[in-house]
């Protein structure tokens, strides 16, 4: 089975229409899953029904409670603009939190049934650092489920595989002093947000970053999964597998400009099931509604 974990309350951060990171793209996403042949095989959760700890405190431990203070004043004042790129909306702090208990409740179910799950959640996490949010996101998302995961029996190391368009900075800030995170982002260089650069490995070396010019389609794609991405992983040995599943690395992206197809996440899910270990995915972004949803479909596929 397939478990999906979403809520209609992820639609509630409310961005304004204008915004690429709308809830038409978890709208759209919902659409395409409810409609594909498989749909026997998906088992959706709301966030909430899934017992799991603390959120909050799995957020305090690593975000500033400055920041968190800020955030929800902010929201409990009707929102606004954090930056030029992210808004905050009246429900945004909530659904925020939310969307970590989502891949919190990810993480137990992938390690409780051994089957794959995706936190269809929104705002997305990558870019969000200890004491800012950024670049849409608002809480790191993955990097707070990751460290979750090393509280739990038996999980001795957790991996983070980026594949989102941009560079999870955010990500690679919450888990780069963690040697039992291992963190590899694949993206587009030069880009938002200027960091990446592949000099930067970490202080374990547990950190790959993999920039790349635009235009780049599944050959690179794969050569870099062959040559680089699965030896690191392999030999890191990771007993979970977080992927930040950002589709904007899509032809028809309009934030980004790489040259991938649906299609090709198919095939990036298959390198994943090489590693033989739990695998959740997280949303992050992707901002062509057709492309988003055919590419999560595409992930998907090989777990059916």
């Amino acid at each position: 089975m397939i478990h999906l974990l979403y809520s209609d309350q992820f639609l509630e951060h409310d961005t304004g229409r204008p915004h690429p990171e709308s809830a038409r793209r978890l709208l759209s996403i919902t659409k395409a899953l409810r409609g594909v042949n498989w749909a026997d095989q998906i088992v959706w959760h709301e966030p909430e029904s899934v017992t799991q700890p603390d959120t909050l405190f799995w957020v305090k431990q690593l975000h500033d409670e400055y920041y968190l203070t800020k955030l929800k004043q902010m929201a409990d004042g009707g929102g606004g603009h954090w930056d030029p790129d992210t808004v905050v909306s009246p429900r945004s702090f909530d659904v925020a939190m939310l969307a970590v208990q989502a891949c919190l409740a990810g993480v137990d179910l992938v390690l409780e049934t051994g089957e794959v799950a995706f936190a269809l959640v929104r705002p997305p996490g990558h870019h969000a650092v200890r004491s800012n949010g950024m670049g849409f996101c608002l809480l790191g998302n993955v990097a707070i489920a990751a460290h979750y995961a090393l509280s739990l029996a038996g999980i001795q190391r957790v991996a983070i595989l980026d594949w989102d368009v941009h560079h999870g900075n955010g990500t690679e800030a919450l888990v780069d002093d963690n040697p039992a995170i291992f963190y590899c982002s694949l993206h587009q260089y030069p880009a938002y947000p200027g960091t990446g650069k592949a000099k930067f490995t970490g202080k374990y070396n547990n950190v790959l970053n993999i920039p790349m010019p635009a235009l780049q389609d599944n050959i690179t794609y794969k050569a870099q999964f062959d040559h680089r991405v699965m030896p690191r992983l392999k030999e890191f040995q990771p007993d979970l597998l977080i992927v930040s599943a950002g589709y904007d690395a899509t032809e028809k992206d309009p934030l980004a400009g790489m040259n991938l197809q649906p299609e090709d996440y198919k095939t990036f899910s298959e390198y994943c099931q090489t590693l033989n270990c739990p695998i959740l995915f997280a949303l992050e972004g992707g901002y062509h509604l057709q492309a988003i949803a055919d590419s999560v479909i595409a992930t998907l596929e090989p777990f059916i």
